[in-house]
């Protein structure tokens, strides 16, 4: 695997499936600012209420998947799982059906957010409890003052490049500050 950092909210996502899963998989999507289409059959309370009118109450034809950057099953049952994985995959979309690897054509990672500030944790699919784990000690090591932390230095890092430091000066002065500040130690 290559860990990649992909714009969603550069083109729709389509999400598609049934119960929590697909809940929490919409919450996750929102969350990193996706732009979502929702496809579900039989959606609950809550899906309705936070899915609004990007809610479909059906599934996705070949123009849907088509137009998709990404495709997401959750909750589906397995031949449903497999057909969409096969009709997106023939529209040369990248498609992850939750928690069947070889329908999975990426897998999305443990995350621990902190505004801008993203770590990610995986184990290859081989232990997802070991990554939630891991993610719960990384968000005790880097609470939420981390956000700001990264715009300061974000900040100082524009400022820097625009007294036109070469990249080797910006990091060494990134990383003279940072001990400076103890935020690692």
């Amino acid at each position: 695997m290559l860990p990649i950092v992909f714009d969603v909210s550069a083109g729709t996502t389509v999400l598609v499936g049934e119960g929590e899963l697909v809940l929490r998989r919409l919450q996750l999507l929102d969350a990193a600012g996706a732009v979502v289409r929702v496809y579900c059959s039989a959606p609950s309370k809550e899906l309705t209420a936070l899915a609004g009118q990007r809610l479909v109450g059906a599934q996705p034809d070949d123009a849907d998947l088509k137009a998709a950057g990404l495709v997401f099953g959750a909750g589906l049952p397995d031949a449903e799982g497999e057909d969409l994985a096969s009709r997106a995959r023939s529209m040369g979309v990248l498609v992850n059906i939750e928690d069947v690897k070889p329908l999975c054509d990426f897998h999305v990672p443990s995350m621990v957010r902190r505004g801008d500030l993203t770590m990610t944790i995986s184990t290859g699919g081989k232990s997802p409890g070991l990554a939630r784990r891991l993610r719960r000690h990384l968000e005790v090591l880097f609470g939420p003052e981390w956000s700001g932390r990264l715009d300061q230095i974000g900040e100082m890092r524009q400022a820097w490049r625009a007294e036109g430091l070469p990249l080797d000066d910006v990091s060494r002065r990134t990383d003279s500050f940072i001990d400076q500040q103890g935020w690692l130690s």
